[in-house]
């Protein structure tokens, strides 16, 4: 395997040197945007059921008798399937590729809505949750590893962060139709773009990447052709990754603990875990239940961040190729950090004789900004670097098990949130100022910066 990885370096050095020698930035073709919007289209769907519970909570409490326990439950199994559906997400994604992996997530996306939409009791509404976040589990793998593997280095960041903007849109159409609208329309809607992916994956191309690992030599040379455009010279990218696929094999879940995988490993997980220990499943769950704990108007409140969280996003898809991933993770973690603080102010003066009260206005302020800065950054950024940083040998066992970390901690967060809150909203919003704060650390200390690298320079840095 060392002498592999010693030709893959003298092979990479080699297309290094000739990149330097003169090369020009790919078009974006038609293809490509085409591709990546059918990609993406499912996060649509993850982002109505991320946002589901926000506004629907005193309704399907009503409707179907539930306890504050059994409705924590069902907004926590959407993580809990997520958490399910990572086990074996890239392990699919491998074996079958990427289009495969995106029309068996898409048959629990639509099977998990039809339960919602139809429940009669907390055991359908809870099934139909679980499986929409099965669905979600497989897709938050493979979606962005399929967009970093098609699009050129000058605008992986910007493409792969369409990921998260479609799962602000929505976000934003669940919490303002949330307002006008049923429970049950609502899960309706979460299936129109899984059939436009159901539909439009028959007109997308496999990613070269997989089809070089699968010796499809020449299917990943017309494919990259393709995207790339007619005119475009492809002879150092398919090189690449053609040594890229030759000098690498799968390894095992033992092995990925060895020494030399522990940088990316560490990176890999502790960017995942810091983006669900910052509270973001249980603020963007429950966004109206902090509304009406604050005394500020819950309606109000959902269709101001409705109006919010997309043109945020679209900010973090422009800006993430500029100013590059490592100082837009750490800006963003700042400004969750700033925001949770004042979350904890609020309700740590609500009540206080003799101090004006103002937990509604500022607990509004607080929100806002929470949902606006992890829009632009920290909801996507996990997800890009973690497409970006693991080679094809460790993408498998690595990928599975990052994404895992993810789900696994979003589940306990989301679980936890309302008790939490019942035990103290100042305490909760402390904790996740700190782990906030801590993220920026985190960021700064161990994140790499990976903006305008190929995949397989970023991967083997010594040949950058």
């Amino acid at each position: 395997m060392e002498g592999d990885n010693h030709s893959m370096e003298k092979g990479l050095l080699l297309v290094n040197k000739e990149e330097k020698r003169g090369s020009s930035e790919t078009t974006i073709t038609s293809l490509l945007i085409f591709t990546t919007f059918i990609i993406v289209s499912a996060s649509y769907s993850f982002g109505i059921a991320l946002g589901f519970t926000a506004g629907t909570m005193s309704s399907i409490m009503e409707d179907l008798d539930l306890s504050i326990a059994q409705f924590s439950v069902f907004g926590s199994l959407l993580t809990f399937g997520g958490m399910i559906g990572a086990i074996f997400s890239a392990t699919i994604a491998d074996a079958f590729g990427r289009k495969m992996t995106l029309w068996v997530a898409e048959a629990f996306f639509i099977s998990g809505w039809l339960a919602i939409a139809q429940a009669k009791n907390i055991i359908w509404l809870d099934f139909g949750r679980f499986f929409v976040g099965t669905g979600v589990g497989l897709a938050s793998y493979v979606v962005p590893v399929y967009i970093a593997e098609i699009t050129p280095k000058n605008v992986r960041g910007t493409f792969t962060f369409s990921n998260q903007l479609l799962q602000n849109c929505g976000i934003a159409t669940a919490y303002y139709i949330g307002n006008f609208v049923s429970w049950r329309t609502i899960a309706l809607i979460g299936i129109i773009p899984c059939l436009i992916q159901i539909l439009g994956l028959f007109f997308i191309p496999e990613s070269p990447r997989w089809l070089a690992k699968e010796n499809r030599d020449e299917e990943c040379e017309v494919v990259l052709q393709n995207l790339r455009g007619k005119e475009a010279d492809i002879v150092k990218e398919t090189r690449e990754i053609m040594i890229s696929v030759d000098a690498t094999a799968n390894i095992s879940m033992q092995s990925l603990f060895k020494r030399k995988y522990a940088r990316q490993l560490i990176i890999g997980v502790g960017v995942m875990l810091l983006q669900q220990l910052c509270g973001s499943s249980g603020i963007s769950y429950y966004a109206g239940s902090i509304f009406d704990l604050a005394g500020f108007p819950s309606q109000t409140g959902m269709t101001v961040l409705s109006m919010v969280v997309v043109p945020k996003a679209i900010l973090g898809l422009i800006i993430v190729d500029r100013w590059g991933r490592r100082p837009l993770l750490m800006a963003s973690a700042f400004g969750l950090c700033l925001s949770c603080i004042s979350l904890a102010l609020a309700f740590g003066f609500k009540g206080v004789p003799g101090i004006v009260n103002f937990t509604p206005t500022m607990a509004f302020i607080g929100i806002l900004t929470y949902v606006m800065m992890f829009a632009a950054g920290l909801g996507a950024l996990p997800w890009i670097i973690m497409s970006e940083i693991f080679p094809m040998d460790m993408k498998v066992v690595a990928g599975s098990l990052v994404t895992i970390t993810n789900w696994f901690t979003g589940w306990i967060v989301s679980y936890c949130f309302n008790f939490m809150l019942i035990w103290s909203p100042t305490g909760t919003f402390i904790i996740f100022a700190i782990m906030s704060g801590l993220t920026v650390v985190f960021a700064w200390c161990l994140v790499p910066e990976t903006r305008g690298l190929t995949l397989e320079e970023i991967q083997f840095p010594r040949e950058s």
